[in-house]
């Protein structure tokens, strides 16, 4: 789900709209979102950090939509904690999104030094045995902590390729796109990109894969996330069985201090075939890992995602687990 930029700029949109009665104009979001980064990346770190959570609070206020599902998601979630608790959570996680694009727009404003000094990394040993096996590695990963920066922190340690869909407004993915190409990161469009994705792999460099979206029926398969049959791309499963690459987990999670931690857990080994049923065994796995990543932090991850959007039919029929396309 790449529309969380999106997302940012109708936090502002909304915060001007409501205090200055002004919204922002797409056809110059390019250079709206210029001026952002360079307002951003003026600040001072801890200043900077305040605005976003400041404007992560008012977007928590006011964009209120899908905020009984979130709510009512939440509570499904975590039956034992109280509706209270739930808002706060909520509340944190539009507050760390925020927070998490203020720095993003930090680092492609040229602070990379300062936000390198604020992340470190456990289990960096599991990617390299993965890659000491010449077929490359298949990076699992979620919309857990600043997902975006974990991808820009890596992209100056590893050859790293991630696959990415087109945001809406033209002006917002020319920006974003221009800006990951200039920090090294390299993109593949999420739809006929699956010679090059093999490709990546061949070259014993690292793929990424964010796992923790809903898909269509067509494009995807069910398998258990917090209880509840949720559509989920099988595309990681068929790639890792096709390549024999190994899976690695790795998520980024914020520390209380404000700084980042990522977690590289140990290789997945590739599904043994192609078969349905085995596909869907490596996406459970896949799916529940993820899960146990958001238990420990249920505030870190993006409930405002309609995760459990599509649901079975009464009698539900697996869509093509071996159609390429559905890689994403």
């Amino acid at each position: 789900m790449l529309r969380a930029l999106e997302f940012l700029c109708g936090v502002f949109g909304s915060c001007v709209f409501y205090f200055a009665g002004i919204s922002l104009m797409l056809a110059r979001m390019y250079g709206t979102l210029t001026i952002v980064m360079r307002f951003f990346s003026a600040l001072p770190l801890w200043l900077a950090r305040g605005v976003g959570r400041g404007l992560g609070f008012l977007a928590y206020l006011f964009v209120r939509r899908h905020r009984r599902t979130n709510l009512a998601e939440m509570a499904r979630c975590f039956p034992s904690t109280s509706r209270r608790e739930l808002k706060r959570r909520l509340s944190r996680v539009y507050q760390g999104m925020a927070v998490n694009y203020i720095e993003v727009f930090r680092w492609i404003g040229g602070k990379q030094g300062e936000l390198d000094s604020q992340v470190r990394m456990s289990g960096e040993e599991h990617l390299d045995a993965a890659l000491s096996r010449g077929r490359g590695a298949l990076i699992l990963t979620a919309h857990t902590g600043n997902w975006d920066l974990l991808g820009l922190w890596a992209s100056h340690r590893v050859k790293l390729t991630i696959i990415s869909k087109e945001l809406r407004s033209a002006g917002a993915n020319r920006f974003w796109m221009e800006a990951r190409a200039r920090c090294g990161l390299n993109i593949l469009p999420a739809h006929q990109s699956y010679r090059a994705c093999l490709s990546v792999l061949r070259r014993n460099e690292v793929l990424g894969f964010i796992l923790d979206q809903n898909m269509t029926r067509m494009e995807g398969i069910f398998v258990e996330f917090f209880g509840k049959a949720a559509c989920t791309t099988p595309g990681l499963a068929f790639m890792a069985a096709h390549s024999k690459a190994p899976v690695v987990p790795a998520f980024m999670i914020r520390e209380a201090d404000g700084s980042h931690r990522i977690e590289i857990h140990p290789p997945i080994e590739p599904p043994p075939d192609r078969e349905a049923e085995t596909l869907r065994a490596a996406t459970q796995r896949y799916t529940r890992l993820i899960e146990d990543v958001i238990r420990r932090h249920p505030d870190q991850w993006i409930w405002m995602h309609r995760r459990w959007r599509t649901q079975p039919l009464p009698v539900e029929q697996m869509a093509p687990v071996g159609v390429k396309e559905a890689i994403e």
